[in-house]
């Protein structure tokens, strides 16, 4: 199973990406099971707190499998959009076990994560525009608001990755752990969410977020635009066979 949702115990699920063998990227399938992961979950009246992760030690996410075949999906857009959470609020508490790297869409994943545990060896980054692509997952959108436009937009618009000190230090991150502690300390993080109030968290997330929902929601048809114009330019194509030729794109005048 590319997703695998798991009982932790009573009140705590554990969401999990599995795709070791590719940095536990984002195929199809993936990004299908993430959806109805969310659905699934919602549903749970009895679930409290949800502790979200990837499968092994070295990756909590790498993003998007950009050699995997996507044709036959209808609405990629609307699929990424399910997936990663990006204009939708999980009324649950959900918490990121970033057990290794989180890099483009797998950061947009930690980014719809309400807490952040950390590994110290991992590295956290949005390299879309070096590989010629929006970061189309939400990252967009939401990281100014979140961390602040200097931090935010050093992620954005250079594309490199920071340490796990480094994103702590950003506000990207609650915790940062020794590697072999991370999901230890995220279910800590969770049992203590999931010991207050159930109706009481759920008022206090949603009041929280505040109207940034429905501001994504309406922000969101604009990055869909971006994300098919840059999918349809020159550089898309370079970038690509750049990333699969494991080589550096060269880009020509923007």
């Amino acid at each position: 199973m590319p997703i695998v949702i798991d009982a932790l115990e009573p009140g705590l699920a554990r969401v999990m990406v599995s795709n070791p063998t590719r940095r536990n990227a984002l195929g199809p399938d993936e990004f299908f099971g993430l959806a109805q992961a969310w659905d699934r979950l919602e549903a749970d009246r009895s679930l409290r707190c949800v502790v979200v992760t990837g499968e092994g030690d070295q990756a909590f996410c790498s993003g998007a499998q950009l050699d995997a075949d996507f044709s036959a999906v209808a609405d990629v857009d609307e699929m990424v959009d399910r997936a990663l959470l990006k204009t939708r609020l999980f009324s649950k508490p959900l918490v990121a076990a970033v057990n290794g790297h989180a890099v483009a869409g797998g950061l947009e994943l930690m980014l719809a994560c309400d807490l952040r545990v950390a590994s110290a060896s991992a590295r956290l980054g949005l390299p879309e525009v070096h590989w010629g692509i929006v970061p189309s997952g939400g990252a967009a959108m939401k990281l100014i608001d979140q961390i602040g436009q200097a931090p935010a937009l050093q992620l954005l618009l250079t594309g490199e990755l920071v340490s796990a000190d480094q994103a702590l230090a950003m506000g990207l991150v609650n915790r940062v752990v020794a590697p072999g502690e991370v999901m230890a300390a995220a279910l800590a993080l969770a049992r203590t969410v999931a010991a207050n109030s159930p109706v009481a968290v759920a008022h206090t997330k949603r009041l929280a977020y505040g109207s940034r929902p429905r501001q994504w929601a309406a922000q969101e048809p604009e990055e869909r635009r971006s994300a098919q114009a840059v999918r349809h330019s020159p550089d898309m194509a370079v970038g690509r066979a750049a990333f699969l030729g494991k080589k550096p794109p060269r880009y020509g005048d923007a």
